[in-house]
């Protein structure tokens, strides 16, 4: 990009990086915004639901990383595939926990009388892990990487967690 830009580096690299990830951390917030924005008006219904939705998204990242950094720090597993705890369920546990809990807090900020706006967030985030920079390149790396992921790919889910198919 540098090299391309030449002199005109410093405005190309503000508007390409910089204004970019502003615009998509605007978008990105909106729901946390919004929530904020009407933290007064009390629990509703669908305040709780989303409220829960983000522990379990919380809870299902976290335990998808602890068990995964687990697995990597003993030596006996280099190389391996981890196929065990909710990796056996879902191929990206973490992707998806990330992407449940945003969308629990998309659900909590919709409570709201213009929450609704806040669920672009949301659905952007899915869209990203799921299609753009998430998925697809861990499973790039891990076809080339590990042996074993073509069949881990035809009996487990990618994303969301589902009961493995027998092959």
């Amino acid at each position: 990009m540098r090299r391309r830009a030449g002199d005109r580096f410093w405005l190309t690299s503000l508007v390409r990086v910089f204004g970019l990830q502003a615009a998509a951390m605007w978008v990105m917030s909106l729901p946390l915004m919004i929530g904020i924005s009407d933290a007064d008006r009390g629990w509703s219904a669908l305040w709780v639901i989303g409220a829960v939705v983000f522990l379990i998204g919380f809870g299902f990242e976290a335990i998808g990383d602890w068990q995964l950094t687990r697995f990597k720090a003993d030596p006996a597993n280099a190389g391996k595939l981890m196929d065990r705890g909710l990796w056996r369920y879902s191929r990206h546990p973490n992707y998806f926990g990330d992407a449940t809990a945003w969308w629990g807090i998309g659900l909590v900020a919709a409570s709201t009388p213009i929450g609704i706006v806040g669920l672009i967030a949301p659905a952007m985030i899915t869209w990203i892990l799921v299609k753009v920079s998430g998925v697809p390149m861990v499973e790039h790396r891990m076809k080339k990487h590990r042996p074993g992921y073509d069949e881990y790919i035809q009996q487990t889910s990618s994303f969301r967690p589902r009961r493995p198919r027998h092959l």
